[in-house]
């Protein structure tokens, strides 16, 4: 064996007695200085042999649980503050008199530092593997992300990060353990259970100060992956209102501190899209602003620093020979509202929308899920812009709507719209499936018992959806959507092929 893999597989299981040991919390306090992993990890772009992990070094172990509250913004202000933009005047607006935003509720500052990756199938700690020190810096807001190859299909990992300061050599002042999942090859057939998520926000979370219910809830099923379909958080709300990358950034080390977020996204395979909330403002698109930052720059700041990175921002996997998912990009590549409608006015762009009809029609998976973070079938509100169910984007939402119709066991799953729905288009017969937002506080636009023809299932609440791959003793596979909860609790139940009957509830 060659020296420097022996001298990786000691580390690597030095790593692992500590852990045994007790050091698997966000600090080994060998350091009081850290840094830190309030952020634990996070991930996505899982396939069969590789996925790309997340981590941000701070400056404290936990986030700051009873900070300040911040100062409203008026509508006037908001004005003002969009037309002459001044990052330091949006900021101090906003922060009580002599407090900074280290001393505001949920504040989680980063801390420069180096971190180390150690991964291994669960269970077989020989074969771990350990990638360099790097060094996080305050330009990418002290994050740092590894694309790891090579990995064995449909087979659980454990993860182990580390920190420590920046002189070299120092012992780790803190270690994060964590999980994922990665998929089964396209032709083995297998169980597989995953659940889809939309439209949280540190505002309107429903379990104080550990986050949302729903990750709990969603815990509790054992996910293989979880779609989490935009709006991770509102940049355009208040509590601060996120008008400048420095405050953009807080909300992100805000909200992915809380415990529940910590816990649920540091051991599940995740896969996570992008909405308008979360890019910008509300029904953005390129070339605007909101108050310092451009478009553009809200987009590098998802794509590239808070969330893992894959170019293009969109792809397909198969969890197994009968299941097929694909997720989409939805802000990106779109085009102004405000332009007429006809065909070159699109959401998807030319290349993901050939390269979606292309894989959809050379899939031979039996179910085939698609993940968009807007609607493709609606019913929308009257007054929304956005989205293929909207008039505003006709002409692609029909041509999306016909193409996805031609192939069998096609199903959308989408994201953005506040309440719970399943839908079927009446022109073409395509299926879709709202997942509902992250919490009840977080409902609203639609009247309650307002249910259109293409309704199926219409529920005004939060919650979330479910999607379970089975087999009978005879091997036949059939797909379940449910409609949960935020408490977990299923509300609908629908069983692919459609011969099979569906069953639901409206409470």
């Amino acid at each position: 064996m060659h020296l420097c893999k022996l001298a990786n597989l000691l580390i690597s299981f030095s790593i692992f007695l500590n852990v045994c040991l007790g050091l698997t919390a966000h600090s080994t306090a060998s350091d009081p200085d850290g840094p830190f992993l309030a952020n634990a990890t996070r991930n996505s772009w899982a396939d069969q042999t590789s996925i790309v992990i997340w981590t941000r070094t701070t400056a404290t172990r936990e986030f700051n649980a009873d900070g300040q509250q911040f100062v409203d913004l008026t509508r006037a202000e908001i004005s003002k503050f969009n037309a002459n933009p001044d990052a330091d005047a949006i900021r101090d607006a906003q922060l009580p008199d002599g407090a900074d935003l280290a001393d505001m509720l949920g504040a989680c500052p980063g801390k420069a530092g180096q971190v180390r990756l150690t991964y291994f199938p669960s269970g077989n700690k020989p074969a771990a593997r350990s990638t360099p020190w790097r060094t996080t810096r305050e330009e990418q807001d002290f994050t740092a992300q590894w694309k790891i190859v090579d990995l064995l299909p449909g087979t659980k990992y454990s993860t182990i990060v580390e920190a420590r300061s920046l002189s070299d050599g120092s012992d780790a002042t803190a270690v994060v353990t964590g999980t994922f999942q990665t998929a089964p090859e396209s032709t083995e057939a297998r169980d597989v259970t995953f659940c889809f998520t939309t439209c949280h926000d540190f505002i309107r979370r429903d379990d104080g100060m550990l986050g949302h219910k729903i990750y709990p809830s969603m815990t509790r099923m054992q996910p293989d992956f979880v779609v989490h379909a935009g709006d991770i958080e509102y940049y355009d709300k208040p509590s601060p209102w996120a008008m400048t990358k420095e405050l953009m950034r807080f909300k992100w080390g805000r909200i992915f501190a809380l415990p529940n977020y910590r816990s649920f996204y540091n051991s599940t395979s995740t896969y996570f899209m992008k909405d308008d909330h979360d890019t910008l403002r509300n029904d953005c698109w390129a070339g605007q602003t909101y108050g310092t930052m451009s478009f553009e720059e809200g987009v590098k700041l998802f794509n590239e620093e808070q969330f893992p990175a894959h170019f293009p921002r969109y792809k397909t996997v198969n969890w197994g020979k009968e299941l097929q998912v694909w997720f989409l990009e939805g802000r990106d590549y779109r085009s102004p509202n405000t332009i007429p409608d006809g065909p070159e006015k699109t959401i998807l762009g030319a290349e993901q929308k050939a390269w979606l009809f292309k894989t959809l029609s050379e899939s031979t998976a039996t179910f085939k899920i698609v993940c968009s973070p807007t609607p493709i079938v609606g019913p929308d509100r009257k007054n929304k812009k956005d989205n293929h169910a909207n008039n505003t984007f006709a002409y692609e939402g029909d041509e999306i709507r016909d193409n996805l119709s031609k192939l069998e066991n096609v199903i959308v799953l989408c994201g953005d719209r506040h309440w719970q729905y399943a839908s079927v288009d009446k022109q073409t017969q395509l299926w879709e499936f709202g997942c509902g937002p992250g919490s009840d506080k977080h409902q609203f636009g639609w009247k309650a018992g307002d249910q259109r023809p293409t309704h199926q299932f219409l529920r005004v609440k939060g919650g979330f959806l479910s999607g379970a791959l089975t087999h009978s003793e005879s091997g036949i596979p059939k797909l379940t959507i449910r409609h949960h909860k935020t408490t977990g609790e299923a509300v609908s139940e629908f069983v692919f092929p459609q011969s099979a009957p569906a069953r639901e509830s409206h409470q």
